[in-house]
């Protein structure tokens, strides 16, 4: 009988929960769609990692230098090796291979990279015919000579090459341009990255420089597993080198591929819940109103002898149904929405097959869980209301029963959270490290919770201020719309509250983002001398791009850099796994040290510098000694020259030290140049100079030049695209948000019907009646604006705060953006009102008269 009841009143007031189901199905579909996406990659590069590993890998025991980005000295294995290798029992052949990520591609008649210029790496390496290919040659032949190279069809077609183009290497060893005689493609999936293939001869001669393999792949015969394989072969070969099984390649590969996808995954299941949340708000607000609307069939419920919990579970079974159909209907849109990752990742060069959607039991179980679970909480509230109702309220207009003591606690509640929070964000703003980082949560979600709680309180207050123009500037309409937002301050407070969360995470994110570039531009007027900047990115610069940038026109001189990995051991006997940044004693006529004592010019001659922090931590000062260690017993003493002031991102957590200094402890074995920096001659015009070293390194293209504006702008643009990142994710709750307003607004217009059609028989026009729903939208969506940037300012700025120890130096409002959210917010109010104002406009007065 209850279930009956339950199914007859949902299909009866259907369409008034669609926006409620939508929102359902908004926050269900984000949670499906990237469990989807997240299990099919995963299970596309397991496959793949799975079908192209050798039984065993081979290879030397990296150093320091190759472990931690050194993009020199790859660690070899000499040829003899393999052979060594072959001759173990249990082994079916070992094959030498050449492979390294340092050498560029480049397209000779354009200058253009080819390949990824982020993300996935460009491989290039020797032809090998393995029994686990990776890519087959469906184009062309593999390489045959010293002027052949295979390339991948993907990274073919996106750049324009085919059989016959013509392909430049770009690498420490020097450029050597090739011709394309075949075309590679993937036998599962491409996981972004470029491949290059030359034959064995030629790949070690430019890229090795020597007669030797990067590592040894070992295939066996079935006779052994790939643990004694790897015994033997260790065993055989002696100290200096490593192996590691298929499985041991697989996880190591996985791991890699890991942290990304669950990047993504974590931060698009965090906006789902985030969505979720705010579409709480919408089903909490429509099952209020529908209670409101059907007081009197409650209290007849209850008098025909209907008890409070039947018709408590009548509501939460109506919330139940709202919650499956939604979440299944979720689901389906899910895997649209996987679809569209998959072909996002196309774009982005991850061939991942969509014709192989992985939905494993997870998805349905969270699914349910998260789409039945957030409906039944939401509803619980106007469920344990709509059970209070009396059997006299059946006599009575429709109205929810006055709740003062509940208001009361609601109040204290409120007010005491809201406190906390702020004594949580006062605490953070003055804290550092983790207990700033604990706090700073701690008070976001305070102070979130005190506004949601107090938003019908604060409903009174600011919309008398918000809506007291209303009546002077559009009269009776004005006035109407005024007190029909006050009317039910829980209502409208819930509804304004959907609307703030999206609005204070734009506002907060927009604070510390905008703060990031404006602390890092002071800092690089503050500390940068230099007038031009070349970036080596991955591979780094060779000595041909360096004697480019010095035979330029106008160049005055030239500072290298070099990132030099090393461990350091303090006085203390604290051991500090680091990179060093090693380079010429010009660095100091191109960059301003904040010195907070000893000499920048010791530093490059024979010396070492600390930040404040590091020395605080170990008891340094000026003239105190480290011991370095680059590995491979090479070691030196360096004493301390400088002690650097922090808050300067340019410097905090960096050791600097002279490219002498490092090379005489490494024998001149050392990485290269990640980075220089040039100054121009007094009275060169540096535009000009600027478009020499362009024009000068235009061979180059994975080279980034720029001057001090130009490198400004690259890190805005940078720090640009995380915002806009959040912004499109942000997009969703904001969506439901505006939901939640379109829902309140129909819903309102509905249960006044009569009241609605008593005004309009006595004058007021449609066009009035139009304006009164648009002004009321318009009002809630202004008061969430406003109550979203408050919080958003005070996360933004705590934030800011506590991040100034890494670098967050100035504090930025982004004006703009503030005025952009509230302006939206009229225009959301405006859109959000259309349908319902249209609605209420075409009433049938003497109907709406006699609705009941």
């Amino acid at each position: 009988m209850l279930l009956k009841t339950s199914l007859r009143s949902f299909f009866a007031h259907k369409w008034r929960l669609v926006l409620s189901l939508l929102a359902v199905v908004l926050s269900v579909a984000f949670v499906a769609g990237t469990l989807v996406f997240y299990h099919t990659a995963t299970g596309t590069f397991d496959r793949l990692f799975a079908s192209t590993a050798s039984d065993l890998s081979v290879s030397r025991a990296e150093d320091r230098m190759a472990e931690r980005g050194g993009p020199a000295a790859l660690p070899t294995v000499p040829v003899e090796t393999r052979a060594k290798i072959a001759a173990e029992p249990g082994v079916k052949a070992a094959l030498g291979q050449v492979m390294t990520s340092t050498a560029t591609l480049v397209d000779p008649s354009t200058h253009k990279v080819v390949g990824p210029t982020t993300g996935a790496p460009t491989l290039t390496g020797n032809w090998t015919d393995t029994p686990r290919n990776s890519v087959d040659v469906t184009s062309g032949h593999v390489p045959q000579g010293p002027d052949q190279i295979v390339l991948d069809a993907d990274t073919a077609r996106k750049s324009g090459l085919g059989l016959g183009s013509r392909l430049r290497i770009v690498s420490d060893r020097g450029d050597h341009d090739f011709t394309i005689s075949g075309i590679a493609t993937f036998r599962t999936t491409n996981p972004g990255a470029a491949l290059a293939f030359l034959d064995t001869p030629t790949a070690q001669q430019v890229l090795l420089g020597t007669e030797a393999y990067t590592s040894v792949e070992v295939f066996g015969d079935g006779s052994r597993s790939d643990d004694q394989l790897k015994a033997a072969a260790l065993a055989d070969l002696g100290g200096g080198f490593q192996a590691r099984t298929a499985a041991e390649q697989r996880a190591e590969n996985a791991a890699d591929v890991g942290s990304f996808l669950d990047f993504m995954k974590y931060a698009m299941l965090g906006f789902a819940v985030l969505a979720a949340g705010v579409g709480g708000f919408l089903i909490v607000n429509t099952f209020s109103m529908l209670v409101t609307q059907r007081t009197r069939e409650i209290g007849l419920l209850r008098a025909i002898g209907g008890s409070r919990s039947q018709v408590n579970r009548s509501v939460l079974t109506e919330g139940l149904i709202l919650g499956v159909l939604g979440s299944t209907l979720g689901i389906g849109a899910g895997l649209g929405l996987a679809l569209g990752l998959i072909q996002l990742m196309k774009a982005a060069g991850m061939n991942l097959d969509a014709g192989a959607l992985e939905v494993t039991w997870t998805v349905p179980a969270v699914s349910y869980a998260v789409g039945v679970l957030v409906t039944l909480f939401a509803a619980f509230v106007p469920a344990r209301r709509a059970s209070r109702i009396t059997p006299m309220a059946a006599l009575l207009d429709h109205a929810a029963p006055a709740e003062p003591r509940a208001a009361r606690v609601r109040i204290a509640v409120g007010a005491l959270v809201t406190l906390l929070g702020a004594a949580a964000l006062v605490g953070a703003a003055a804290a550092t490290g983790a207990t700033g980082g604990l706090l700073i949560g701690l008070g976001v979600l305070a102070t979130l919770i005190g506004a949601v709680v107090l938003g019908p309180l604060l409903v009174s207050g600011l919309l008398r201020l918000l809506g007291g123009a209303l009546p002077a500037l559009f009269g009776p309409a004005g006035r109407l719309a005024q007190r029909n937002v006050m009317r039910n301050p829980r209502r409208t407070g819930s509804t304004a509250a959907a609307l703030m969360i999206g609005l204070a995470v734009v506002i907060g994110a927009s604070v510390v983002t905008s703060s990031m570039v404006s602390s890092a531009t002071a800092q690089i007027d503050r500390s940068v001398g230099a007038d031009y900047i070349v970036d080596g990115g991955r591979s780094g610069l060779t000595p041909a791009m360096v004697d480019a940038v010095g035979h330029t026109a106008g160049v005055d001189h030239v500072t290298r850099q070099k990132a030099v990995p090393a461990d350091l051991t303090t006085p203390d006997g604290t051991r500090t796994e680091t990179v060093l940044i090693a380079a010429d004693p010009s660095f100091t006529r191109d960059f301003r040290m904040p010195l907070a004592s000893g000499s920048a010019e010791g530093v490059f001659s024979g010396g070492l510098s600390v930040d404040q922090k590091f020395a605080d931590a170990h008891h340094l000062s000026a003239g105190d000694t480290i011991t370095v260690d680059y590995g491979g017993g090479r070691t030196q003493t360096l004493p301390v020259a400088a002690v650097l002031k922090t808050g300067n991102q340019l410097f905090d957590g960096n050791f600097f030290t002279g490219i002498p200094t490092v090379s005489a402890a490494l024998d001149g074995r050392l990485p290269a140049d990640s980075a220089v920096f040039a100054g121009a001659k007094a009275g060169a015009d540096k535009g000009a100079v600027l478009a020499g070293l362009q024009k000068s390194l235009e061979s180059y293209p994975q080279l980034t030049v720029k001057d001090q504006a130009g490198y400004k702008d690259m890190i805005r643009s940078q720090v640009d695209q995380l915002l806009y990142m959040v912004y499109g994710l942000l997009g969703l709750t904001i969506v439901v948000a505006v939901l939640g307003v379109v829902n309140t607004l129909a819903l309102s217009v509905i249960e006044r019907t009569r009241e609605i059609g008593l005004l309009r028989a006595i004058g007021l026009s449609r066009r009035q009646l139009r304006r009164v729903v648009r002004l009321e939208s318009v009002v809630i969506a202004l008061f969430g604006a406003v109550l979203g940037t408050a919080l958003g300012l005070s996360w933004g700025v705590t934030a800011r705060s506590v991040l100034a120890d890494q670098g967050l130096t100035t504090l930025t409002v982004p004006v703009g953006t503030v005025a952009f959210v509230l302006v939206g917010s009229v225009v959301i109010g405006l859109v959000a009102a259309l349908v319902p104002a249209f609605r209420a406009a075409r009433m049938n007065v003497l109907a709406a008269i006699a609705s009941d």
